[in-house]
């Protein structure tokens, strides 16, 4: 497979979405986080306690997933760079290895998904003792 500068280029858009998703993600759970850190001041209960250790995880996730979209986007300009001189065999290992860590970052944020979901579950079971 030949390897052209239109090829990383298409990374582009799908790289900046994921990134903007990401971004957006990141501020709900940190208005999340400053409101559960008000409850929690003034009523601290256990299914609190539970939900910012969840919030706590989340946030590192998020600050994973970010990175490697980061480091996806500069592999990807520096393959475009490295295949603009020339290099095409280069090229094409920097682009493998942008793929790689967008993958990388898609699977960091199944994982956010999954624990977003147990927060949701702790949230509801508590709501549901408080009846």
């Amino acid at each position: 497979m030949e390897l052209t500068l239109g090829t990383p280029s298409l990374l582009f858009p799908a790289v900046s979405l994921l990134l903007l998703a990401y971004t957006n993600r990141f501020l709900a759970l940190a208005s999340l986080i400053r409101d559960l850190q008000a409850q929690y001041s003034t009523t601290p209960r256990q299914s609190l306690a539970a939900q910012i250790d969840n919030l706590r995880r989340r946030v590192r996730l998020i600050q994973s997933m970010q990175a490697t979209g980061v480091g996806s986007l500069l592999l990807c300009v520096a393959s475009m760079f490295v295949l603009f001189g020339g290099l095409a065999e280069v090229a094409g290992w920097l682009f493998g290895a942008s793929l790689v860590l967008m993958m990388l970052s898609l699977a960091l944020s199944v994982r956010e998904i999954w624990i977003s979901v147990t927060a949701l579950n702790i949230q509801l079971a508590d709501m549901e003792s408080g009846r």
